[in-house]
């Protein structure tokens, strides 16, 4: 491995957006007051705090540049009727809802156009099933896709047993498994077909660290009643977020630390430094760090086949990277990923041929050939991580590679660009990936 962990610049990488929204709703759901420390501040986090104030939960700014939150929960579910906004943040369609339905009133979600066109319907049926009244979810529609606006109309849950339809997405899981504990007899939740498994452990670590009890056993999660408790909580760095800093060292033969995400992380999505690892990147996972150093990308090595169905998010990263490979890269097990901000399959594959590169695409897979990029503009189709990732093979490419939305990485990083610029001076970044 060249250059070493002395040499390496150190990236500031925000706060997980998972844990943030996850750790909003269990503070919202318990009693008492919780201190979030360094949450994201992003468009989608923003957006959970706003949906959550909607509900009647207090959250205030604690310290300067939003430094911590403070959230006062009051250990039950939502007791007045709300409208709730979810702007374009998949966890709030997801969480919210059945953190409502265990409290007593009518509650109304909606979104953007982009968010309505995202699947909410094995969740909505679930929660019909568990009794409460709820309306829309793509209800009779019968193929799994839209959603809001979503009408809940609340008088508590009793809970109880049910099998739940994961196969889309494994945050309708999240959201029936972080209310469960203010369900009168808890819940217990067969998971089929679950995708993205590395988030619902995230989950349950979650819910532990605010009191809840948890068990799983023969594919059945169960969640006791009782409740949780306040708890405070320093959020880690967002691993996906991580994914392009890391991935841009391995491009440009340089060397990055994330500090704060090291081998305890709660994020699955640190296991992506494995596949830049046998891309030929040097990797060093350590108690409260890691750090990758690269070979530049005439040392990036392809010719194998990856799994990244657990790591969804990420995936992305790698095939934006993958041209530059001396050996054609394939991602597989990444259906679901059709049914995120966009249908990110599509949208990196037809990048790519945009860029000059042969890409294949299957239903839960791409293949991407080694090639040299050719001028493009890139189509981010207001994902935020489709920007992000072609951002590092502009990287690589300078002045070669546009976005047409270079401000739609707000979602999660506002920052990314100038911290992308102060991690890589040499690479002219970010002007050349300023749409013209």
């Amino acid at each position: 491995m060249t250059g070493t962990v002395q040499e390496a610049a150190v990236a500031r990488i925000p706060g997980s957006k998972s844990i943030t929204n996850r750790a909003l709703l269990l503070a919202a759901a318990a009693r008492g007051a919780t201190v979030l420390r360094a949450p994201l501040v992003s468009e989608d986090t923003l957006a959970f705090r706003t949906a959550l104030t909607a509900l009647g939960i207090p959250v205030r700014t604690v310290g300067e540049d939003d430094a911590s939150w403070e959230i006062t929960g009051s250990g039950r579910g939502p007791r007045s009727d709300a409208r709730v906004w979810c702007a374009d943040a998949g966890t709030a369609a997801r969480f919210l809802p059945p953190f409502a339905a265990t409290g007593h009133g009518t509650f109304v979600f909606d979104g953007s156009g982009q968010l309505r066109a995202r699947p909410l319907a094995p969740l909505a049926e679930a929660l019909r099933r568990l009794g409460a009244g709820v309306e829309g979810g793509g209800e009779g529609r019968g193929d799994g896709e839209g959603g809001l606006p979503l009408t809940v109309r609340a008088e508590g849950l009793a809970g109880g047993r049910i099998a739940l339809d994961s196969s889309l997405s494994s945050q309708y899981l999240t959201g029936l498994l972080m209310a469960a504990p203010l369900m009168t007899e808890g819940l217990a939740v067969e998971a089929r077909a679950l995708v993205s498994r590395p988030y619902i452990d995230m989950t349950l670590a979650l819910m532990r660290h605010f009191g809840a009890e948890t068990t799983e056993r023969d594919g059945v999660i169960t969640v006791a009643p009782g409740g949780y408790r306040a708890a405070g909580l320093a959020v880690e760095p967002d691993a996906s977020t991580a994914s392009y800093v890391f991935a841009a060292a391995a491009v440009t033969g340089t060397a990055v630390t994330v500090p704060g995400l090291g081998r305890h992380s709660l994020q699955g999505d640190l296991r992506f430094v494995e596949a830049l690892r046998r891309a030929g990147a040097g990797v060093e996972i350590g108690e409260s760090a890691t750090t990758v150093t690269g070979t530049g990308s005439a040392g990036l090595r392809g010719g194998f086949t990856v799994d990244m169905g657990e790591i969804s998010d990420t995936f992305m990263t790698l095939a934006a990277i993958a041209p530059l490979a001396d050996a054609p890269v394939t991602i597989t097990g990444i259906a679901h990923a059709r049914l995120k901000e966009s249908d990110r399959i599509a949208a990196v594959a037809e990048n790519l041929r945009s860029c000059g590169i042969r890409a294949d695409e299957g239903p839960d897979r791409i293949t991407v050939h080694p090639g040299t990029p050719r001028p493009a503009r890139i189509t981010c189709r207001r994902d935020h991580r489709i920007a992000m990732a072609f951002s590092v093979l502009g990287l690589a490419a300078p002045g070669v590679i546009t976005l047409d939305d270079p401000a739609c990485v707000a979602k999660t990083f506002p920052g990314f660009h100038a911290e992308m610029a102060r991690l890589f001076p040499r690479s002219g970044y970010p002007e050349a990936l300023v749409a013209r």
